[in-house]
Parts: C-alpha cells; structure tokens; sequence
C-alpha cells in the first residue's frame, strides 16, 4: 500500500452534492467534531441512514460537483468526524477540495466516473499516490495527488501541519 491508501465502504451517492445537504445549517454553531458529525446529510435523511447502517470507515463515491455551496470547512470536519475517510468523484468545487485538504480529509479526483465501477457497500481501496480506486468491480482511475499536498495529508493536513510547526517553535525556543 502507499502512504496514504484508504480502505473503507463505499457510500454511492449522485452529482452536485451541496455543503448544505452534507452538514444541515443549524449545526454551524459546534466547533466540535463530534458534534458537525451528528449533522451530516440531516438535510437528506435517506443518505443519512445510508451512512450510519455502513460498517466504517467510509469512502464516498460521487459523481461531479462535489461540495458546491458555501466556503464552510464545517462539511469537510462533519465528514470526517462522521467516518468518511475518503470521497472519490469526478469533479469537487474548489473551495470544498482546499478545506477537505486543510482538515486532513482525503479527495482524489476520478478520471472516469467511479459510479460505473463501484457500488454501495463496497469495500473499496483509494490508491492515490498511484492514482486508482480499487474495487471489487475492477480498477477506477484517478488524478495522483501531488508530492506536496501528500506530504501535508500525512500530517493531518494544513491544520495538522502548523499545530507541527506550532510545538516546534516552542520546543526550539525552550
């Protein structure tokens, strides 16, 4: 496995998923984790009870215009407080792919449309160092993440990394 491989069920869900619809706007209030988790897909019961009878982690599976909507970096928290390790899709707004980065939540961009290859439930395998998703349903193609963003994934993301650089700084100050 790479650095960064993701194993994790997969959530199939359709295009243009919202942050809206990911965490519901009565949640913004939290700045705890677990409490934006408990706001994901409020606004959309039926993906909500898909998510929560999923064995975790999870992976979500979508087609274009992933986390279109407002700039809130609640939707990409929510999710990974949630269980979500991983969405793969075709296309993300780019607000939501830099605040998914930012809080250390892995996105990786299809080449193709992973829906064709995966189903929901799957246990899928996201690769993207070697830009693929694998699947019981065969191989799907992604865009490999460059060095640099895979270098401040594997420190928790932008977040992650100056929290590092915040007790370096204190411990060299000593």
């Amino acid at each position: 496995m790479t650095r960064l491989a993701v194993r994790g069920y997969a959530l199939v869900l359709g295009d243009n998923v919202d942050t809206d619809t990911i965490i519901a706007a009565k949640y913004l209030h939290y700045t705890e984790p677990e409490k934006l988790a408990e706001g994901v897909f409020a606004n959309a019961p039926s993906i909500k009870r898909r998510l929560e009878s999923l064995r975790k982690p999870v992976v979500i599976v979508s087609g274009q215009g992933f986390g279109y909507g407002s700039s809130r970096e609640h939707a990409a928290i929510a999710l990974k407080a949630a269980g979500v390790k991983a969405i793969v899709a075709l296309s993300f707004h780019r607000i939501f792919y830099r605040n998914a980065i930012n809080n250390g939540l892995l996105v990786v961009e299809a080449l193709e449309d992973p829906r064709d290859k995966i189903r929901e439930g799957d246990l899928v395998t996201v690769k993207p160092e070697e830009g693929v998703v694998e699947s019981p349903h065969g191989i799907v193609k992604t865009r490999r993440l460059p060095e640099a963003v895979v270098k401040l994934l594997e420190r928790g993301g932008l977040r992650g990394e100056l929290s590092i650089i915040a007790r370096e700084g204190i411990k060299a100050r000593g």
